[in-house]
């Protein structure tokens, strides 16, 4: 079996690979599990001074794995709360991890993937990296609500409450949602560059300066608010929408493409009315 998460090191570099390529590196659980596992080996590497974390094929991540919700979908808040507490923790594990961490995104980074790469401490993006929150356009709720500390309250409730998941690499820098954009293709790169870098500094002056910058957003009530957020996600999801409902449904009959289809064309009808 194909692991879902590759681990390897590059010098004093941690790279670590979501590796579904074919479903776009959806993160199902046992990935979400394998990738909390490659945070545990480079966190207590002590030849590792940064991590960079990127996608196989020809996307970071199209986000948590709608398909296999659909084949077992979560009943109810009990059901639902260590599965999003399981989504939250691998994304937030980015921010919280004591050395610096990039993400190097190419292809599509959308709902908890960008989530995820909003997470680490930089963020250098392909020019044909696309980045989005989709979820409401099918009846989810945000399990990670990072997007207001990252680009402000304005940004955020266009991007959320429209479900964008089209915003281009360029546009995606202008509003702070990423650091660099990059040719096609050196996206991991230039991360591996900045990583090392990072790396070859005083290793307790970079982590201590992570955790003071960590420190502000924590008195600032950010930890809080995410922890909020959390819940209220695990309340929409075990509520269940009737557009989610409606969603899993086909996507468990016709297939997700089938599903994607009746979402967009949901949206395009509202957007007639």
């Amino acid at each position: 079996m194909t692991e879902s998460v590759l681990y390897e090191t590059r010098g004093p570099v941690a790279l670590i690979t979501l590796n579904r390529p074919e479903r776009l590196n959806a993160m199902d659980q046992p990935m979400l599990d394998a990738l909390q596992a490659a945070c545990d080996r480079a966190e207590v590497d002590d030849s590792v001074g940064a991590v960079v974390v990127t996608g196989a094929g020809k996307a970071f991540s199209s986000g948590f794995d709608l398909q296999a919700q659909a084949a077992n979908t979560p009943k109810g808040v009990a059901e639902w709360r260590p599965v999003l507490r399981r989504d939250f923790d691998a994304a937030m594990r980015f921010w919280n991890f004591p050395k610096p961490t990039i993400a190097a995104v190419h292809g599509p980074a959308l709902a908890g993937a960008c989530e995820l790469t909003m997470a680490c401490d930089i963020t250098i993006a392909a020019e044909d990296a696309i980045f989005g929150e989709p979820e409401l356009k099918f009846g989810a709720g945000i399990v990670v609500m990072i997007l207001p500390w990252v680009v402000g309250p304005k940004r955020a409730k266009e991007i959320i409450l429209l479900g964008l998941d089209q915003i281009p690499a360029e546009e995606a820098r202008a509003m702070g949602l990423i650091n660099r954009v990059v040719p096609v293709g050196t996206d991991v790169e230039e991360a591996l560059t900045l990583a090392r870098r990072m790396a070859g500094m005083d290793r307790t002056l970079v982590q201590q300066t992570k955790r003071a910058i960590n420190r502000a957003y924590a008195v600032m009530g950010m930890g809080e608010a995410l922890e909020a957020g959390l819940e209220i996600d695990t309340l929409i999801e075990g509520e269940g929408m009737p557009t989610k409902t409606r969603f899993l449904e086909i996507a468990r009959t016709d297939g997700l493409r089938a599903a994607l289809a009746w979402r967009e064309a949901r949206a395009a009808e509202a957007e007639r009315q």
